[in-house]
């Protein structure tokens, strides 16, 4: 038994799932299923029993789950005791909108982890700030612009919409369909003045800020929205995802930095991260 065995049973304890704890542990699914069924073995118990929908923890896993708490945080306090003081290195990173929950926590850990007394902040993309991940329409006089992803996007329509029994789009669908505006969003921009162009009036029900409340939406049934491609989309069982035909909706995502502040240790270290992204 070790300590990454013990966090690998914690993180699917409190997530209720494998494949939660896998994301929420940044590690591939059958590493940490192997894992968890080592430390089963090595015990002679089974801690979860496994369902279609997640796990659920026996006994022995409720008895587990409170021995690992106390020796995992016996564990952290014991490496902070010997952790000397560093001094702290201030950095503002200015984020746009729905940039994607796990590869930002990703990204954000490895960056984080990588300089020692990082003190992080993140602010509005229009604030001062040492770098943003932006799109490229958002650069500034002066900044050196570094891609890490491009977002494809799909239409989000609520699970049972008659349209979702085709398995793509087109334009022509969208006179009339109840839809959620979303802004900013750099796909809206190019979808709704190729509807305009083509005569198609959609009838917009809401406009929002945020791909969380649009889904919300979509999955109460009010509309269908535009959203970013995100792996973790699919597995949603309340909404369903198809691609549209005739636009190609797409947007690049990338780091933009002063020129000036290039050679910077923080900054290099994020720069090689984005690098190793895209």
């Amino acid at each position: 038994m070790d300590l990454r065995q013990l966090n690998y049973f914690v993180a699917v304890y409190e997530n209720g799932s494998i494949s939660a704890a896998a994301r929420a542990c940044h590690v591939a699914q059958p590493s940490l299923s192997a894992a968890l069924q080592q430390l089963e073995d090595e015990l002679g118990a089974v801690l979860f029993i496994r369902q279609s929908r997640g796990v659920t923890p026996t006994e022995d896993g409720e008895r587990l789950y409170g021995h690992a708490g106390r020796l995992l945080s016996q564990m952290q306090s014991l490496k902070a005791s010997f952790r000397h003081s560093v001094k702290r290195v201030q950095f503002r990173l200015g984020l746009i909108r729905a940039l994607g929950v796990e590869r930002m926590s990703q990204l954000l850990r490895e960056f984080s982890a990588g300089v020692e007394g990082l003190e992080l902040h993140l602010v509005e993309p229009e604030d001062e700030a040492d770098a943003r991940i932006i799109t490229p329409k958002m650069l500034k006089a002066g900044e050196q612009f570094l891609p890490i992803w491009t977002d494809h996007f799909l239409i989000a329509l609520p699970a049972g919409h008659p349209l979702a029994l085709k398995q793509s789009l087109q334009l022509e669908d969208f006179d009339g369909l109840a839809l959620i505006k979303r802004t900013p969003c750099d796909a809206w921009s190019q979808f709704y003045p190729e509807l305009i162009r083509n005569g198609i009036q959609p009838d917009i029900r809401a406009d929002i800020h945020t791909i969380e409340y649009a889904l919300g939406l979509v999955s109460a049934g009010v509309g269908v929205a535009l959203v970013p491609d995100f792996d973790v989309l699919h597995e949603r069982q309340d909404v369903v995802l198809r691609p549209l035909q005739d636009v190609t909706l797409q947007r690049t995502i990338g780091l933009a930095y002063p020129r000036s502040k290039a050679g910077q240790p923080a900054l290099d270290w994020l720069r090689l991260l984005c690098q190793q992204q895209s």
